[in-house]
């Protein structure tokens, strides 16, 4: 069987092997023969879980005539250092047909528009790579998505954001109020908007944090919660998760950072609210306003079960006691 993609790089004669993968175009020898192992181990004959024999024999066929290529390609330092120049002179030759460039997939144009080109691209990358062989038969449109977005990172790493909106039009001066002219002009520009996709894989951060948090995998949800951040900086929900993990590891200084953070951008965040409760009670403070130590001396009433419900039991949706 051949398979034949006729999307992203692969509509320029050109055999995506990143994509047939699914990792970055920056991906270092090490992190290629981790996602390999782990493809060949779903494809292989000795351990394929397809039902019937054609998804057994189509697993074998994608195996031997594109990831196996694909893999002797990019793990040998070699043909990878020759694959690597062609694919940013494509990169290069890309940008200058940006104008006739046609993109098929949701994803793919969103990343042409997305501030933060690196992270997104990388993101979408590993989402998809949970997936990308586990239907066997929609495997080729899913490299053809990939290499989508591969072609869309190339061309913003040569410099240039397709479909770019143009540049704001300079204000002519008012000669007659100079000073207002100039306090417009000096005013700074709106952060820009969060992106849709940006959103969604925040939410999937914030998911499988709290679903470590649960199993006390501490070190791993922290990771999560890190990358949420670094999409969404102003998230209130993020810090007081983060504020929880540094809490249970007893980094109560980084944990207080995090809370008095969310506390900044969602006064009414109970989790940080909690989370400040509890620093106060390890701390020993009191308090200062007559509101805050009611509260204090009532949460002081109640007894410590920050190993199971009390202070991270409504970190799953469970009801605040």
């Amino acid at each position: 069987m051949s398979f034949k993609i006729e999307r992203g790089l692969f509509k320029y004669d050109f055999i995506d092997h990143h994509a047939i993968l699914c990792v970055p175009v920056d991906a270092d020898v090490k992190e290629i023969r981790k996602r390999y192992l782990k493809i060949a181990r779903h494809l292989h004959p000795d351990s394929c879980a397809a039902a019937s024999n054609a998804e057994k024999q189509l697993a074998s066929d994608l195996l031997s005539k594109l990831v196996n290529p694909a893999y002797e390609k990019l793990s040998q330092e070699k043909n990878r250092a020759e694959y690597m120049i062609v694919l940013s002179q494509m990169g290069k030759r890309l940008v200058q047909e940006s104008a006739s460039l046609e993109l098929n997939t949701d994803v793919a144009k969103q990343l042409t528009a997305t501030p933060n080109v690196e992270n997104a691209y990388k993101i979408a990358i590993a989402k998809i790579a949970e997936t990308q062989y586990n239907s066997l038969q929609q495997a080729v449109q899913i490299i053809g998505l990939i290499s989508e977005l591969n072609l869309v990172y190339l061309m913003r790493s040569a410099g240039k954001s397709i479909a770019a909106p143009p540049p704001a039009a300079q204000a002519k001066p008012n000669t007659g109020t100079p000073q207002v002219a100039n306090k417009a002009a000096a005013a700074p520009s709106p952060p820009p908007a969060i992106p849709k996709e940006d959103s969604a894989v925040v939410l999937q951060y914030i998911r499988r944090s709290q679903e470590l948090i649960a199993k006390n995998q501490l070190a791993s949800a922290e990771v999560e919660l890190r990358d949420a951040l670094k999409l969404q900086p102003n998230n209130s929900h993020c810090h007081s998760l983060i504020g929880m993990v540094y809490l249970r590891q007893n980094r109560t200084t980084m944990a207080k950072v995090h809370f008095d953070r969310a506390l900044q951008l969602d006064p009414n965040d109970e989790t940080a609210l909690a989370g400040k409760r509890k620093i106060e009670q390890i701390s020993g403070q009191k308090p200062g306003s007559a509101k805050s130590t009611t509260t204090s001396t009532t949460t002081a009433k109640q007894p410590d079960k920050s190993e199971g419900g009390g202070l991270f039991g409504g970190l799953f949706g469970g009801k605040k006691k």
